[in-house]
């Protein structure tokens, strides 16, 4: 493929045709504090291939990977197992180099990975239908919020104080661009059920979070049979997928839309990415849900087939009637998540997910017992937060002197918020019990 770079003659037809002056006009969303003013200072001009290669080597090493120290960091990506039959799949040529399966009969294969992706995501959120995978948990999440717009034909979205705010963000970004009224309540530890007050005529969809970002598990069933007394729709979100295999799934809570993160189950951090959103729904929703959907079939034989159905929904197929501008998926991803899920088998996730619990008893109790530590969660899986008498900023910076990743400061995601002194932490079956031990006996230290 030959690079054809635009002329100044093509740039001028373009924006003539937008209504644009000039190319700045682009970034007129985009605040001024965000943007460069000119050069970044101390970075030179240009240099050789050898030297950007030597550099960015030197900046590489002083990276820390999660196997390198006792790691409990979570907050919406999270340390797990990830069994070594996940890459050998998902690196073969035919699954590494695939994209959309537009032609059926020569993309079985992965059409029906696809489809038991779908299955799989649809048993453990107990709802009716899944799609093939979202960007991630926070597109997926603002993608709910406007496709419930749709539905209900109302302009109002209400979130939790306790809904990850990168989630929180995303949607009420998504929401603004079209004229929908997205509110965010105060951030709050315990505050899920705060939502059921908050619902009126006017409402489209609820949106609360559990285990939320705080850890906190909360049965929501009160949230969406309030949604649903007002013609609303409740949308319940989770971020550690792994959950799902002990605590209350979306459906049996009565949600309309479940989504959220599937990295937890056979993808690795992958330092922020690549990720894969989980997006599943109520039947009656099914033809407003965005993104691939893979349907079973039978051929001309009476075979068992797979096709992509509902495709008019699409980005790609009819603009003007598109319910997203979802146009791909995170296929790659998805085939990791149903390689390790059908390994673990619902058995499997279920003894996962109690190992997980357990450990994070273990570190929970680990922590309590230090002077001065106020376990701030009242209900949690494998995620909690703590309260410190010193400032979580340096509490954090003096664990990883020794050796401990401590987990992720609140302030740090509610910067507004009197949070300065709050550490949400994880652990996971990755987690052990030198690892704990480490990290009390480290924050004792600390404290003293």
């Amino acid at each position: 493929m030959r690079y054809l770079p635009l002329t100044s003659e093509d740039r001028a037809d373009m924006l003539s045709v937008i209504g644009a002056k000039n190319v700045d006009e682009f970034y007129t969303d985009v605040p001024e504090t965000a943007r460069l003013g000119g050069t970044i200072e101390g970075l030179p001009d240009h240099q050789s291939e050898f030297a950007v290669e030597r550099h960015l080597t030197r900046l590489a090493a002083k990276n820390v990977t999660a196997s390198d120290s006792a790691f409990f960091v979570g907050c919406g990506a999270y340390k797990h197992h990830v069994p070594a039959s996940v890459d050998a799949v998902i690196t073969r040529s035919e699954f590494l180099t695939t994209y959309t399966p537009y032609q059926p009969e020569i993309a079985q294969g992965t059409l029906q990975t696809l489809f038991e992706f779908q299955t799989q995501v649809a048993e453990i959120t107990a709802m009716d239908v899944a799609n093939a995978s979202m960007y991630d948990g926070a597109t997926a999440c603002a993608e709910a919020a406007v496709m419930a717009c749709r539905a209900t034909r109302r302009k109002k979205v209400v979130m939790s104080g306790g809904l990850h705010p990168h989630y929180a963000e995303t949607t009420k970004l998504l929401c603004e661009a079209q004229g929908i009224e997205a509110i965010i309540l105060p951030a709050a530890i315990d505050g899920e059920l705060a939502l059921a007050e908050h619902v009126d005529d006017a409402t489209a969809c609820v949106i609360g979070q559990s285990p939320n970002v705080f850890g906190t598990v909360t049965d929501m069933t009160p949230v969406a049979d309030a949604a649903h007394e007002k013609k609303a729709l409740f949308v319940s979100v989770f971020t550690e997928a792994v959950s799902l295999g002990l605590v209350k799934p979306p459906g049996e809570m009565g949600a309309d839309i479940a989504v959220g993160e599937g990295q937890s189950i056979g993808n690795s951090l992958n330092f922020g990415g690549p990720y894969v959103g989980l997006f599943a729904a109520t039947q009656k929703l099914v033809r407003q849900m965005p993104g691939r959907l893979c349907g079973e079939t039978v051929d001309a034989d009476g075979k068992r087939g797979f096709v992509l159905t509902l495709s008019t929904r699409e980005q790609h197929i009819r603009r003007d009637k598109a319910t997203s501008n979802i146009c791909t998926n995170s296929g790659l991803c998805a085939l990791a998540f149903t390689t390790h899920m059908t390994l673990l088998g619902g058995k499997g996730l279920h003894d996962l997910a109690v190992l997980n619990h357990e450990t994070a008893c273990d570190l929970a109790d680990a922590l309590e017992a230090v002077p001065g530590v106020e376990l701030l969660t009242p209900r949690f899986f494998n995620e909690f937060a703590i309260r410190t008498p010193k400032p979580a900023f340096d509490v954090l910076e003096a664990l990883q002197d020794k050796g401990v990743i401590g987990g992720v400061r609140a302030s740090r995601l509610y910067p507004h918020d009197d949070f300065d002194d709050v550490i949400i932490c994880a652990a996971t079956e990755c987690t052990s019990l030198e690892d704990i031990a480490l990290y009390a006996s480290a924050l004792k230290e600390i404290l003293a």
